[in-house]
């Protein structure tokens, strides 16, 4: 065969390698595990967070994580925002107060803290609500600093909700 009849072949395997390259860099933006993420543009988060045990909370916050930095979330048009808004008991939890806390607990507080340093660091909103901290009857100066004061976390929480984020209770 003669240089000039590979011509075709080679132009056919040119332009099938291009639409190949297309299609797997296409895949991350229309494939999901999440059938639930189909035709979402981002995802705006807002968490209800009043669990006030320490061991479970080191739990659960990185799960909170887990949605801001999962692929097929990242994968959207608009990237995620989220928010956590910390009232109730757990208001105790960003406290440097320990006092109610077993000495057991003091581990887990820690890396509670830890967490929510990097997750200030890491993009996501976070608030306490000033209401809870006053009937709970903790000192302002003991909140950690990297956590916005709000008056009331209902209010954060229903003005989120108006504004289109999707409301998620950490009870």
């Amino acid at each position: 065969m003669s240089r000039k009849s590979y011509q075709p072949l080679r132009h056919f395997v040119s332009i099938a390698f291009c639409l190949m390259l297309l299609a797997f860099a296409a895949v991350p933006a229309m494939a999901s595990e999440y059938a639930a993420l189909e035709g979402v543009k981002g995802l705006d988060s807002v968490f209800d967070f009043t669990l006030a045990s320490p061991s479970m909370a080191t739990v659960v916050l990185p799960a909170i994580k887990g949605v801001h930095e999962d692929k097929s979330v990242r994968a959207l048009a608009a990237p995620p925002r989220t928010v956590i808004v910390f009232h109730g008991g757990a208001t105790k939890l960003i406290s440097t107060d320990r006092t109610g806390f077993d000495k057991a607990d003091h581990e887990a507080l820690d890396k509670f803290a830890e967490l929510i340093r990097q997750y200030k660091k890491d993009g996501i909103k976070m608030e306490v609500c000033m209401y809870a901290v006053k009937v709970l009857d903790i000192d302002p100066a003991t909140l950690m600093p990297e956590i916005d004061q709000v008056g009331n976390g209902f209010i954060s929480v229903l003005g989120y909700q108006a504004q289109g984020y999707s409301v998620v209770t950490v009870p």
